[in-house]
């Protein structure tokens, strides 16, 4: 109950930072496209395409670690370029306030790069948390339902040879020729026609 507890917290923590990150992030780029000869709906949209490639790329990549498959190359790259692109605009919407309000601009881009990357850690650890349930611990002794196979007493090479010639003589066919016995249980013929002169001496 602790552990679900502080997965929801530091989930909802964690979606909050992000939310208030993404909002700060947006109006920078925004403001930095429009003063770059961007308007209207152009400029509104802009900003979206890049912290929307890094959300593709962070599904994909997320995808990938569910089905334990290799990332695909486009996935990293396209999340690298979305990082830097939106650090990039939030500095740039602070360069006019000198190295410190470059800084401080850049900070909420930081904040939501960082943010995602916790969610998506926290998805992937909950998924593998979820796919190891069921699974039989490996500390723990072995389920005991193979135990009666394992209990069962083999036959000696005579009781096997016995048991398929004395099975031969109640079938349809002719019994089972002592080569042919031999044969099957790897022993010598002598050996074979001892053990089934018994059967014939009490038959």
């Amino acid at each position: 109950m602790a552990d679900h507890l502080t997965r929801i917290t530091t989930a909802l923590a964690v979606g909050i930072v992000a939310v208030i990150a993404a909002v700060i992030s947006y109006r920078h780029a925004y403001e930095l496209v429009r003063t770059h000869g961007e308007t209207g709906l152009t400029a509104r949209l802009v900003p979206f395409t890049v912290d929307g490639l890094i959300w593709a790329a962070s599904m994909v990549i997320l995808d990938a670690s569910r089905r334990k498959q290799g990332v695909p190359a486009l996935a990293k790259w396209s999340l690298a370029v979305g990082i830097v692109a939106t650090i990039g605009a939030n500095v740039a919407h602070g360069l006019n306030h000198g190295p410190t309000g470059a800084l401080v601009s850049a900070w909420p881009a930081l904040a939501l790069v960082g943010s995602f990357e916790l969610l998506m850690m926290l998805t992937r650890n909950a998924t593998s948390s979820a796919g190891t349930l069921g699974q039989p611990d490996p500390a723990e002794p072995a389920s005991t339902e193979s135990e009666p196979d394992c209990t069962k007493v083999e036959q000696t090479p005579k009781q096997a040879v016995l048991a398929d010639y004395v099975a031969s003589l109640n079938g349809p066919g002719k019994p089972l020729s002592q080569r042919a016995l031999a044969d099957r249980h790897g022993i010598d013929r002598r050996r074979v026609k001892q053990i089934i002169s018994t059967v014939e001496h009490t038959s």
